[in-house]
């Protein structure tokens, strides 16, 4: 098996071989919930991001083309410096430092998210990506994450065991999800559109990283990654002021008719419950599969956005039962200090 040192040597000495790159070291960043890794490339006048993204598992070409389509589309996506997809590396511009997540305050969210929600705007307008086919966020996929998170969360990690009864209303209360996510307009759609992917640039702009995993999918889905994220998050008031003006936007610039905003907010509830319920997946999984336990400090977050969306509707009544009655006292019983 390829060491991780092995693939930090092949790529400073991919950097080298490029010729137009000073003498410069690398840092390592604090990665994201993939198997990519990022190096910041420092050099005498500037800095740059290699990415490690190693195949089969990761694969740079959508990466590279969704960045060029972003980017001809207005949006602020890091420009490909030099790239060797057989190897899995890319040289990329630098964003800097500076995540929505660690800037975001009281005095500024209502700006920052005004200018997030624009970028959205832009983001999910119908755009070629050349060179790369974005897959649909189908209802099978759903399901599969549904599988998925009652195996890692609440069987793996929680050891929580359904009686078929109750699988069998759980499955009933997520098909009445499914329906109402597949129901939407279908967009192209980030799928991590939340404040640890979007980068503050000078003049208040947003930078979008992350986005190789795009799909076509949910209208609402990336609307629920940033205004109920797990890493960060605000007064109900303020989400819902928030989506609402997203409803607005989406109204004025045409691209959702018909629609009143009573049931836009209902999409938006159901897609994130959707979402929530993944999410948990993915950090147990983390935990659990890859002893990598740090994602799991978002876990109380998360649940308590699940816990008061499915409070609000009869179609998600089993779920919130299990939540109340299963998940929030099993939760008591595990050691999250691990996850600082």
């Amino acid at each position: 098996m390829e060491s991780i040192d092995v693939r930090k040597s092949a790529l400073i000495d991919w950097l080298r071989q490029l010729g137009n790159l000073p003498v410069f070291r690398l840092e390592t960043m604090v990665g994201d919930a993939s198997m990519r890794r990022y190096f910041r490339v420092y050099t005498p006048r500037q800095s740059f991001v290699a990415m490690d993204a190693k195949p089969p598992q990761e694969n740079c070409v959508p990466f590279v083309a969704i960045a060029k389509a972003l980017s001809r589309a207005g949006l602020n996506a890091p420009a490909i410096i030099a790239a060797d997809i057989p190897q899995g590396f890319l040289l990329l511009t630098d964003f800097g430092h500076t995540t929505f997540q660690n800037a975001l305050n009281e005095e500024n969210a209502a700006l920052l998210y005004s200018k997030a929600l624009k970028a959205l705007l832009v983001l999910q307008q119908p755009h070629q990506v050349d060179g790369w086919q974005v897959p649909p966020f189908t209802a099978d996929w759903m399901w599969k994450e549904w599988a998925w998170h009652k195996e890692w969360f609440l069987e793996k990690w929680l050891k929580i065991q359904l009686t078929e009864a109750q699988e069998k209303a759980l499955d009933g209360n997520y098909a009445a999800i499914v329906d109402l996510c597949v129901a939407q307009p279908q967009v192209f759609m980030h799928r991590d559109f939340h404040s640890a992917n979007l980068m503050l640039l000078p003049q208040n702009e947003v930078g979008i990283l992350d986005f190789q995993d795009a799909f076509i999918g949910p209208l609402t889905y990336d609307l629920a990654s940033l205004l109920r994220d797990a890493y960060v998050a605000w007064p109900k008031e303020a989400v819902t002021e928030w989506a609402l003006f997203y409803f607005n936007e989406l109204q004025q610039s045409g691209a959702l008719k018909s629609v009143s905003s009573t049931t836009f907010l209902r999409w938006f509830d159901f897609m994130s419950m959707q979402r929530h319920l993944k999410a948990l997946m993915t950090f147990s999984r983390k935990a659990v599969r890859d002893h990598e336990p740090r994602y799991l400090q978002h876990v109380p977050r998360t649940m308590q956005y699940l816990v008061d969306e499915s409070s609000h509707y009869a179609e998600t009544k089993a779920l919130h039962t299990l939540l109340v009655q299963k998940v929030l006292p099993a939760l008591k019983g595990v050691n999250l200090a691990c996850a600082l």
